[in-house]
């Protein structure tokens, strides 16, 4: 560790964050957003009586899961421009992010689903509910609360996960920790530096969702 290499991480240190702070942090709540989304309809489907559809969704979840993330992101950026449809970068890794994350997340939801008791939904009925009431005001509060702790794993994964958008020359925090080592030729180091911040804003998520559990613990 000399003076000029403790120059370079202070210098680069706000040049890396700041894709962390406009690109990484919002594609992240972004994809997840709308995996979250996608997971619950998702599960919803597997957990009902219509066949085809539950068919459709555990093939979909069966492909996403069985196919690596990175191969996901080139098909749909480097792949789909030969069937004539351009995607933007950034809309590409959200799509890919969001489907990628929502397999995982569906299968965590409806296993959550499955292990509220069956007596459940008969106390709703014997009470008039309709189903749809039942899944969301009795099951669906409980279900979120058990599958709270794999969720927030799976966000601290997809700010990982981000890291490979910049095979789609997207310029969040890894692409641009690979630009600076292209001028100080400093590999090491950077890549050091750039697994800190992601270990930092991982433990701050960590952190909040520690915080979030031990709150649903209190409420119910």
């Amino acid at each position: 560790m000399n003076d000029r290499l403790i120059e370079i991480l202070l210098d680069s240190f706000w040049k890396i964050v700041l894709p962390g702070l406009t690109m990484t942090i919002p594609l992240t709540i972004i994809s997840f957003a709308i995996a979250l989304i996608l997971a619950l309809i998702i599960a919803m489907i597997q957990v009902s009586n219509i066949n085809p559809l539950k068919q459709f969704a555990r093939f979909y979840v069966w492909v996403i899961r069985g196919t690596p993330l990175l191969v996901q992101l080139y098909v749909i950026f480097y792949g789909l421009p030969n069937l004539g449809i351009l995607i933007e970068p950034f809309p590409a890794a959200i799509i890919v992010f969001a489907l990628n994350t929502s397999a995982y997340d569906a299968e965590t939801i409806r296993a959550a689903i499955e292990a509220i008791p069956v007596g459940q939904f008969e106390a709703g009925y014997c009470v008039g509910m309709s189903t749809t009431q039942i899944l969301f005001r009795i099951v669906l509060p409980q279900a979120l609360r058990i599958a709270f702790p794999s969720l927030s794993n799976s966000l601290i994964s997809l700010v990982k996960d981000t890291s490979l958008a910049s095979n789609i020359t997207i310029l969040e925090m890894l692409m641009a920790t690979q630009r600076i080592i292209a001028r100080t030729y400093e590999p090491f180091a950077l890549y050091c530096e750039v697994g800190l911040i992601y270990l930092i804003i991982c433990t701050l998520l960590t952190k909040v969702q520690h915080y979030f559990e031990k709150k649903y613990r209190m409420v119910y």
